[in-house]
């Protein structure tokens, strides 16, 4: 999969304001508290169990890492890209893009952050558009699924993060 990315805003969701003629999705929510909790949820995020234990088929070759090409499977094959890691003491995750293939366009980011009073958030930052026919086609429905992937993924690390 040494295909190009299929948008041109390469890292654009670690910016502000995201970029115009794409649906964005912002999802901030508190998964848990407390070192452990944070430490678990990187793991999961970072190992793709998130990803599975929302539904995914995953192929990858290890975990996240710049460069990694991913085939997510979900009802429809979805090639991805990771473009950045973040790593931080308190702050990690990644974001990927979508590759020819996948049925959107753009670039979505998972971010654990364990803030300053214990708590541990995650945050879904996302901007796409349809890609091929049939997500056109789909309109709100594409949105919905959009919608109850986000929350499978905030149930998953939710549940996967627990002490």
């Amino acid at each position: 999969m040494n295909a190009k990315l299929t948008y041109a805003e390469v890292g654009a969701t670690q910016k502000a304001p995201l970029p115009p003629g794409y649906k964005h999705v912002r999802r901030d929510v508190e998964i848990g508290a407390g070192p452990e909790v944070f430490e678990r949820a990187v793991t999961a995020l970072s190992h793709w169990r998130m990803h599975r234990a929302a539904g995914f088929d995953v192929r990858a070759a290890g975990p996240a890492a710049p460069g990694l090409p991913v085939l997510l499977r979900f009802g429809v094959t979805a090639p991805v890209r990771v473009v950045y890691l973040v790593d931080q003491p308190d702050r990690c995750g990644f974001a990927y893009g979508t590759l020819p293939g996948h049925p959107e366009c753009g670039e979505e980011a998972f971010v654990v952050h364990l803030t300053g009073s214990g708590r541990v958030r995650f945050r879904i930052t996302a901007f796409s558009r349809p890609a091929t026919l049939l997500a056109r086609l789909g309109g709100p429905l594409t949105s919905l699924a959009q919608e109850y992937v986000t929350n499978r993924y905030v149930s998953a690390l939710r549940s996967l993060s627990r002490p």
